[in-house]
């Protein structure tokens, strides 16, 4: 099979990447001038130079290519200009699935987050579920826009799409807000922990990639969805995990939780007044991610993928010795 790939050089990508060129598959990845390319070795890749805003080079990059996987995001919880989320993960996502169409692959894999789902009445929600009214964070919110336009796609052009909801993800080469937290925790940094009985749904970024692989090749689930993670746990848990694993006390203040928003939305008017990140990683987006949390259940991707789960300490001490 020949597939192209978006986001092949991202935290996810890397993983996918890595299962995929121990297969016959010949992949074309997209990339920009300044993407590491680095990790890329393999005969079978071809590195096709574009942007998801060109779609003459997404065209170039699809050509006689069998199916697409669509893993580029912006995946951050605070910018200083927040017109970058809508023009990767909605106009990008638009002009990825467009030129599909065009292309006439088979299939489309695109990768999509639990956090589009909000606050679904259902607990844990599953792929059935109704989402909630809230998103949470601008990410989340323009990933859900783009979601629509999948779905639209498929519904009216006929567009072959799976979709994969990943949720809060873990592993090593995290340089995003999960990482860049356990980074911080280990390192010190933090004056206080958070938020410790917010519930979140956890995977480690391994199972994520092989989830996408399974249905990529996987026959007869056009039009399935998948959420991928079934591990629950309060953030003091994890807390707790990671001061086992890495040996460093937890902070001795945990915020309360209406302090902590506060604080947020102090720090954030401040970061977009200077124009850097908030101080502490406290993003109000963030923060309000973190106080939702989401209750997932990710056990159709274990029927249907044959996905087993792997513990999320494993994950943690990956993440943890990648980070020493």
């Amino acid at each position: 099979m020949k597939i192209f790939i978006t986001g092949g050089t991202g935290f996810i990508g890397r993983h996918t990447m890595e299962l995929l060129s121990k297969t016959n598959h010949q992949l074309n990845v997209l990339i920009r001038k300044t993407s590491d390319t680095s990790f890329i070795t393999n005969e079978n890749v071809t590195l096709v130079e574009g942007d998801l805003s060109e779609k003459h080079s997404l065209l170039k990059g699809m050509e006689n290519c069998d199916a697409v996987i669509n893993i580029a995001g912006h995946y951050t919880f605070w910018e200083p200009d927040k017109k970058i989320y809508s023009k990767i993960n909605i106009d990008g996502t638009r002009n990825v699935l467009e030129c599909a169409l065009q292309s006439g692959v088979k299939k489309v894999v695109h990768i999509s987050t639990a956090g589009i789902f909000g606050k679904p009445d259902d607990e844990p929600f599953n792929e059935a579920s109704t989402p909630g009214q809230a998103r949470f964070s601008e990410y989340f919110r323009t990933k859900y826009e783009g979601d629509r336009i999948a779905w639209d796609l498929y519904e009216k052009k006929g567009l072959p799409l799976v979709v994969i909801y990943p949720v809060a993800v873990l592993g090593p080469g995290d340089t995003k807000a999960s990482g860049q937290y356990i980074s911080d925790l280990i390192r010190r940094k933090l004056p206080a922990t958070v938020f410790k009985n917010g519930i979140f749904t956890f995977v480690y970024v391994k199972d994520v990639a092989q989830a996408i692989v399974n249905a990529l090749e996987k026959e007869n689930n056009i039009g399935e969805k998948y959420l991928v993670g079934n591990s629950r746990y309060t953030w003091g848990e994890v807390n707790k995990m990671i001061s086992e694993i890495s040996g460093v006390r937890l902070p001795m203040i945990n915020l309360p939780n209406s302090v902590t928003l506060l604080n947020a939305y102090l720090l954030t008017g401040l970061a977009n007044i200077i124009k850097k990140p908030p101080l502490w990683g406290m993003a109000i987006d963030q923060m309000k991610v973190m106080n939702a949390g989401f209750n997932a259940d990710g056990s159709k991707a274990e029927r249907e993928l044959g996905i087993k789960y792997t513990p999320i300490r494993f994950a943690l001490q990956e993440a943890i010795d990648s980070f020493k």
